[in-house]
């Protein structure tokens, strides 16, 4: 039987014909930050893994990823049931357990995250114009950190307990070595190993990643004659605090200005641990560099003086006192790991697997760069530093906003909506705080429980917070 054609209800009618079955399930999150990632990342699969149709594809499983990580302490079950509820208002049932989808979470590729996060990272960058007051050129950040992983015989093996740790009594350290852009304050790359590996040796793997033209700013453990003497020879300059065990004469060391010399550094004796023998040898015996003294002068605080050595040799095009502002610029890196670690909750990661782990790495950081790029975004639209929107107060609006955008139907008022966000976000501007200091201390403290000196199996928790119970007298009336 066919349906006749009516044009008159043309109107009417072509408005239920595009009404096809989607689930909504984290697509709050889809719709916001959709834009700043490719959109053949999460293409299906013609052959092999992630070419089958299943209830959890490789698009909804990777968005509701992104939402999970974005929900503090947030469990598997609690995504089951976001898709679950969708499901039923389509009147069909799905299997309460989570296993399928943290199966559906091992079988996305690591690249697929490590590619979405570099990604990411560009869009951030771009949405920040690539626009650091003073400078023309790339800042890469380089710094270290580390994070808690579950005490599973796994990742015992792949990150170590730390030193002095009873087996069994602690959790393994993951150590992460991250390059984040000055410009945008997204994490571009990223690199993981045991606990106590080094610095040095972790970035190694990742100098292809710095491209010529890049200035690579980090603190003391960069200003060691390998990095400086390695990267100018792929066109990257450094800015770092001269390290602590070097010693310098720079009474007949040329001067370029007030408390600025141009000298040399002489090749160490010893090789590099992270360095072959032929990549040693092939170091210069001398590198010429430029030692600046910064004295920092706040009122309140001791006068304290800060040694910076970079490989900028030009004083007429980089000033002393440009690269001294640069350099404490590199405190940023310290406050996105604290945005990560603290206002994300990615201080200690939750998968029992290294593999699992290395992928929930990288969908924190799509999340953070996602987020960083909407706050580019603003402070571009509204002509705000980028430092003055808050990451915190960023999250808590797209919570806000994203649902009531998803509703509309209207493009124009999804627009507006969009527009009224980027303006709460300027509007909600953090205040300067020049000279602020404030101790690591809480006022409230937290309960106090034994410590755990043995394996849990074979741990009894003592009566009485660890006190000794007091022997009563046994008194017999019969």
């Amino acid at each position: 039987m066919n349906t006749p054609y009516f044009p008159a209800w043309r109107s009417k009618l072509a408005a239920y014909g595009r009404r096809t079955f989607r689930y909504r399930c984290a697509a709050e999150i889809e719709n916001e930050f959709a834009r700043f990632l490719p959109r053949e990342l999460l293409a299906q699969e013609p052959l092999g893994v992630g070419s089958r149709k299943r209830i959890y594809t490789r698009k909804l499983t990777f968005w509701c990823f992104i939402w999970q990580v974005l929900q503090p302490a947030t469990a598997c079950r609690a995504v089951v049931r976001k898709v679950q509820a969708e499901y039923e208002t389509h009147r069909r049932k799905i299997d309460e357990s989570s296993s399928g989808y943290c199966q559906a979470r091992a079988r996305l590729p690591l690249t697929l995250f490590q590619n979405g996060m570099e990604q990411s990272a560009q869009q951030a960058d771009r949405m920040a114009l690539h626009h650091i007051p003073g400078w023309d050129r790339p800042v890469k950040v380089i710094d270290a950190t580390s994070f808690s992983t579950p005490d599973t015989p796994a990742n015992q093996k792949q990150y170590h307990y730390p030193t002095g740790q009873k087996k069994g009594c602690g959790f393994p350290v993951m150590r992460a070595l991250a390059i984040f852009s000055l410009a945008s304050g997204a994490i571009s790359q990223i690199i993981t190993a045991a606990c106590y590996t080094g610095e040095m040796a972790m970035l190694k793997s990742l100098w292809q990643t710095l491209l010529p033209g890049d200035i690579a700013l980090g603190d003391r453990m960069y200003g060691c004659f390998v990095f400086l003497a390695a990267m100018p020879r792929q066109g990257v300059d450094v800015v770092a605090r001269l390290s602590q065990g070097r010693n310098l004469d720079l009474r007949h060391a040329p001067k370029l200005g007030p408390n600025d010399w141009l000298t040399s550094l002489p090749k160490p004796m010893q090789p590099a641990a992270c360095m072959t023998l032929s990549e040693w040898k092939a170091l210069p015996d001398t590198i010429p560099v430029r030692i600046i003294r910064s004295r920092i002068q706040i009122k309140g605080f001791r006068t304290r003086t800060i040694w910076i050595v970079t490989t900028l040799l030009d004083a007429q095009l980089y000033s002393a006192s440009a690269i001294c502002d640069l350099y404490w610029q590199r405190w940023q890196m310290e406050l996105s790991f604290r945005d990560l670690k603290t206002t994300m909750g990615m201080e200690s990661l939750r998968c029992r697997t290294p593999d699992m782990l290395e992928k929930e790495l990288r969908v924190f950081l799509i999340a953070y760069n996602c987020v960083r790029a909407l706050m580019a975004e603003a402070a571009s639209t509204h002509a705000l530093p980028r430092q003055r929107i808050s990451f915190n107060g960023t999250i808590d609006a797209l919570r806000s906003f994203t649902p009531v955008m998803l509703r509309t139907n209207s493009k124009h008022l999804r627009a507006r909506l969009h527009s009224r966000l980027l303006e709460i976000l300027t509007a909600d501007a953090l205040p300067v705080r020049s000279g602020r200091s404030e101790p690591r201390a809480v006022k409230k403290r937290p309960k106090h429980y034994p410590l755990l000196t043995k394996p849990r199996h074979i741990f009894k928790a003592l009566p009485h917070n660890g006190k000794k119970l007091v022997k009563r007298p046994q008194i017999i009336l019969t």
